[in-house]
């Protein structure tokens, strides 16, 4: 019986990881980056930017799961742990929790848009647009749009880096290409 005991083990530290990892997307926003979008995109509007933030770091979270992770299974998880969270949050007022997932699911769709893209844009600029748009500023100034470029790119590229620390990286002995791993 060890083998299902290794399989359920492995199972339990795969939940453990995307629990960890979906703990890192819901650090909340710097007061700064909510102040700078609040100023730049949303008429002042401190709480609405700080949904945006919040939005932007899980779905680009989610969306980097799926095209960095080294398996099919992590992202689900990743899903899954997000969906539940959601319904854990307590910065969602009591009964708002529909409107929150509806909010979500379309910032997702409207991310994971952007980054399929190919538009000739970098992926930065492209993601920082939705977030304006979705923040109130459809046309924003080349200043405003290189900052949510900046940013969420460090979004982006520190969601990566926390995806590697809580499920591991792939390792291959030098002489073996990626195509020959899989192969028995």
């Amino acid at each position: 019986m060890r083998l299902f005991g290794d399989r359920q083990g492995e199972r339990d530290r795969r939940r453990r990881a995307a629990a960890s990892y979906v703990r890192w997307l819901h650090t909340e926003p710097a007061d700064d980056v909510v102040a700078w979008l609040a100023e730049s995109a949303g008429g002042g509007d401190l709480d609405h930017a700080r949904w945006e933030w919040r939005y932007a770091r899980r779905a680009l979270g989610l969306l980097v799961a799926q095209r960095d992770s080294l398996d099919d299974l992590t992202p689900s998880l990743v899903a899954q742990e997000l969906s539940e969270a959601l319904g854990r949050d307590p910065h969602v007022a009591v009964g708002m929790l529909d409107l929150a997932e509806r909010q979500f699911n379309e910032r997702l769709a409207a991310y994971r848009d952007a980054m399929r893209s190919r538009s000739g844009e970098p992926l930065g600029t492209r993601v920082a647009r939705i977030l304006l748009a979705f923040t109130g500023s459809i046309r924003p100034r080349p200043d405003v749009l290189a900052h949510g470029d900046a940013t969420l790119t460090q979004y982006v590229d520190a969601a990566s880096a926390a995806l590697a620390h809580a499920f591991g990286t792939a390792s291959l002995p030098e002489d073996v290409p990626p195509s020959a791993a899989r192969r028995g």
